[in-house]
């Protein structure tokens, strides 16, 4: 390496800290949450996707105005549709999150979000950052939330996954030394940090979870998720009651459904690319990544989502109509959860478990042989309509 090379590293490595500490002091002052119950009306914003988003959209708000029927027509909650994050706008602007789509976004308290397409290498387009971290990073929604249940297995998990720094937060940011080697960088704030254990602690003391579990590769990356641990561990002193356990990613993702492995596993911790990694695994046994959904939540914002891609495989063979609903409308009923009308959600999961367990009258298998996203939508519509 050319001492010049190295010099201009070091440069772009020093302007990179630097710009973290507007958002270190932002996190010292952050404000406290929002008190759905005191507002007048609750905007809901629509950001309906690319590929299978907009169809699986259609779906969950049938189910969101079925649920909250007499809300929407009083004015309590206004649903509004968010025009400008489909792909097609995003490269035509060669903008990620272009500034008027999230003026109207900010505009909104909680959000509803279809899958959206991240460009990668190869696929013939612009090398854009994913709209899902820009989102994440504006709106300051530092805890991604993502409840598995498996019940066979005896397992009803909630992940905690830090949402903002660690390998995202800089991804795009990465330093071509020279030809031979690139640096790519992982962040870790004491601030981060404390702020989503925090938050896994006050669940699990709302909701009588007696463990919380924390994952990481602390025996390789000593620094950053040693510095993890510690600020988990000093948050959890403040909750005597809850015990805290620790596990590494690795075996995490291989032994998960191990019993003597999990055993008195309830609410787990992250840091960003290792909640993203074991949340997919968790999913995939829980029944699918078509099935599982995720809230992203700030003090200020919350966005609720499927966990899936755009599933272009579908896409391009006439068969998207075909995909599975349920992973949207599950975040449909995180959301109403988050607002206060967790008894909306509870008719859903109820009926969620009739259509998909217990009953099971139609089942989507993206296959044209079987149901259709609506047709299964119209069952589980029934069937609420029948528990209320």
């Amino acid at each position: 390496m050319k001492a010049e090379d190295i010099k201009i590293a070091q440069e772009k490595f020093g302007e990179l800290l630097k710009g973290e500490e507007p958002r270190i002091e932002a996190m010292k002052e952050s404000s406290r949450p929002t008190d759905f119950a005191s507002l007048d009306k609750i905007v809901v914003g629509v950001l309906p996707g690319d590929g299978v988003g907009p169809i699986l959209m259609k779906q969950g708000l049938r189910v969101l105005n079925e649920l909250v029927k007499d809300e929407i027509e009083s004015g309590k909650i206004e649903v509004r549709e968010i025009e400008g994050l489909t792909i097609e706008n995003r490269v035509a602007k060669l903008e990620s999150l272009p500034e008027e789509v999230l003026t109207e976004v900010k505009k909104c308290n909680v959000l509803l979000k279809g899958p959206m397409t991240t460009p990668r290498a190869g696929d013939g387009l612009p090398n854009l950052v994913s709209v899902n971290s820009l989102l994440r990073r504006r709106l300051d929604l530092f805890a991604a939330v993502r409840p598995i249940k498996i019940p066979d297995k005896n397992i009803d998990w909630t992940f905690f996954r830090e949402n903002i720094e660690g390998e995202y937060i800089w991804g795009n940011k990465g330093i071509q030394v020279d030809d031979d080697i690139a640096v790519d960088f992982k962040v870790q704030t004491k601030e981060g940090s404390e702020r989503i254990a925090r938050a896994a602690f006050e669940f699990a003391r709302k909701n009588g979870k007696k463990n919380v579990t924390i994952v990481t590769k602390a025996n390789i990356v000593k620094l950053v998720d040693g510095n993890f641990i510690k600020a988990v561990r000093k948050v959890g002193e403040e909750y005597p009651e809850i015990e805290i356990q620790e596990r590494l990613v690795d075996a995490m993702c291989a032994k998960m459904l191990d019993p003597s492995f999990n055993q008195g596993i309830e609410v787990i911790v992250l840091p960003n690319l290792y909640g993203d990694i074991v949340t997919d695994v968790a999913a995939e046994h829980a029944g699918g990544l078509g099935t599982a959904c995720s809230s992203n939540i700030g003090n200020q914002y919350a966005l609720f989502e499927a966990i899936h891609g755009t599933a272009p495989y579908l896409m391009s063979h006439g068969r998207g109509e075909y995909a599975n609903p349920c992973s949207l409308i599950r975040a449909v009923g995180q959301m109403l959860i988050h607002i206060g009308y967790a008894d909306r959600n509870a008719i859903l999961e109820k009926a969620l478990e009739i259509c998909t367990v217990t009953e099971k009258k139609l089942v989507v298998t993206t296959e044209t042989k079987d149901a259709s996203a609506a047709e299964f939508t119209d069952y589980l519509l029934e069937t609420i309509r029948g528990l209320k």
